[in-house]
């Protein structure tokens, strides 16, 4: 039962540990110099920041899945930034919530169409926010997640997160550890069931590219 309270200003923050340092070295031989590009490579992959849009409708736990996976990521020792957008309402207005993170995240706003990853809560969402997802990426609708496997209709945004976490580099104990983390104990059992339907549901491919 997460719905979180989706309400307040609009906010902006991160918490930044960045964690590396970058190294090069140079070699005049062929295979020095493939070696070199080769590292290159690997450590541009190291440093890709991933880019997580979560939208829906105020009083369905928008910021509350954002605020999970932003302390998920920050379990596992990434640099997290993250942004909110609220709607005119309070509750049933548009909520948007960016959460982006890596080794090293500069801004917190996922720039409309690059963003890898779309969670949606609330079907009539599903278009509107289609347009912030780049050309490959991943909507997590909430029609993967039919209500009657839930063991709480409210717990749509942490089953939503379940499904997130088969694609996410990040450990799913580490985001169990943040939902735990957030809620009371009460309502843990509920919400660890919730996750591991919303996760085997993706790993069946139930996901819309």
């Amino acid at each position: 039962m997460t719905a979180g309270n989706d309400m307040g200003d609009s906010t902006a923050g991160g918490n930044g540990t960045a964690a590396g340092n970058s190294s090069a070295a140079g070699n005049s031989s062929a295979a020095g110099n493939s070696s070199a590009a080769g590292n290159s490579s690997a450590s541009a992959a190291s440093l890709a920041v991933t880019n997580v849009v979560l939208a829906g409708l105020g009083g369905q736990g928008v910021i509350k899945a954002s605020d999970i996976l932003a302390d998920a990521a920050l379990r596992a020792g990434l640099d997290v930034k993250k942004a909110e957008i609220h709607g005119m309402s309070q509750r049933g207005g548009s909520v948007t919530s960016d959460v982006r993170f890596g080794r090293k995240v500069l801004s917190p706003m996922v720039p409309r169409g690059e963003a890898d990853y779309l969670l949606v809560l609330a079907p009539s969402e599903v278009e509107a926010a289609r347009a912030l997802l780049r050309p490959g990426g991943v909507l997590l609708s909430p029609d993967l997640v039919p209500e009657d496997l839930l063991p709480n209709k409210r717990s749509l945004n942490v089953a939503l997160l379940g499904a997130l976490s088969q694609y996410l580099d990040l450990p799913a104990e580490a985001l169990l550890d943040a939902v735990r983390a957030a809620l009371p104990e009460r309502l843990h059992r509920v919400n660890e069931q919730a996750f591991a339907v919303g996760r085997k549901l993706a790993a069946e491919g139930g996901t819309i590219r």
